[in-house]
């Protein structure tokens, strides 16, 4: 009793009545494993983060800042499968504010907040899946090269970028590519019951959409910015405490590993932060691959 008569009459409001506390967590990039040259967003590389941010001491939610033009579906199921396992445990409401672009799987990330709020020329959706690649079987043949493959299995060469495309194989694609989409549409019905407004098939088609129609479709709850929609939430005075992911500064600025740049003598491979010349040769393919998935959402 003696306490709390000497709180009272502290003369700083803030020892009284603390302001809300919000964690925040930004699920920013590709979706899918990492490289040299690429920063993938894995259930490995946010599960710390997550973790960490649902068990700050005193937060009234968590808020999932959201810019990625999706990727692998296994990972985005994977995190947002743990954000759900979080907020149920930790019993805490979850939103999601999307940035430039939360379509494919960051639409699916964005699903796992209770709320999910845009900026009014974001781009929301894309629920579809996709797959896609190159074909070089005349290339080959133009330049004489022979391409000697030898299996144990009769279809595990499918696929196979140099040979001319077989119909079967691209009949068994077209099946597990629409049972991953049937995934992905459950998961949103889930998610978003009672809230989605238009017509299912054109919903579910891979279309995307800006935040306004967006919102008129019922995919998000409404429109904008983290800092907007907390504090009418929680006040004026919310605190918004960014957990950040554990990298190094070489790592954060280059998407390298750690360690000393290292060039090997003769006969050895060259390396920069461990990692060698045929990694950040995949790496570069991989960056271009990245950059096609921003470019499809014309950014």
């Amino acid at each position: 009793m003696k306490l709390k008569k000497l709180l009272a009459k502290l003369p700083v409001e803030r020892f009284r009545n603390p302001p809300a506390k919000v964690a925040v967590v930004a699920l920013n990039g590709v979706i899918g494993a990492a490289g040299p040259m690429r920063s993938g967003l894995t259930l490995a590389s946010v599960e710390d983060q997550l973790t960490e941010a649902f068990k700050m001491d005193g937060i009234k939610a968590v808020a999932l800042s959201i810019n990625s033009p999706g990727g692998s579906p296994v990972q985005s199921d994977l995190i947002g499968r743990l954000v759900r396992d979080l907020a149920d445990k930790h019993e805490l409401k979850v939103y999601a504010f999307c940035e430039d672009v939360a379509a494919s799987g960051g639409y699916w990330l964005a699903c796992a907040a209770d709320e999910i709020y845009a900026m009014e020329s974001s781009v929301i959706g894309s629920i579809g899946v996709i797959s896609s690649g190159f074909g070089f079987p005349e290339l080959i043949k133009k330049h004489g090269i022979e391409r000697r493959v030898r299996t144990a299995g009769d279809l595990k060469s499918t696929l196979d970028p140099f040979e001319k495309e077989n119909p079967k194989d691209v009949k068994r694609l077209k099946g597990i590519l629409t049972q991953i989409h049937e995934n992905f549409i459950d998961w949103v019905r889930g998610r978003r019951t009672g809230k989605l407004k238009a017509d299912e098939k054109e919903i579910f088609s891979g279309e995307f959409w800006t935040g306004v129609t967006a919102k008129e479709y019922g995919l998000i709850d409404g429109l904008g910015s983290m800092h907007q929609i907390m504090r009418f939430e929680y006040g004026e005075k919310v605190k918004l405490i960014k957990v950040e992911g554990k990298r190094s500064w070489l790592k954060a600025k280059l998407g390298l590993g750690g360690g000393d740049a290292l060039l090997k003598g003769a006969g050895g491979l060259a390396s920069l932060g461990g990692v060698n010349a045929a990694d950040i040769a995949g790496g570069v393919m991989a960056a271009v691959e990245e950059r096609a998935h921003w470019d499809r959402y014309g950014l």
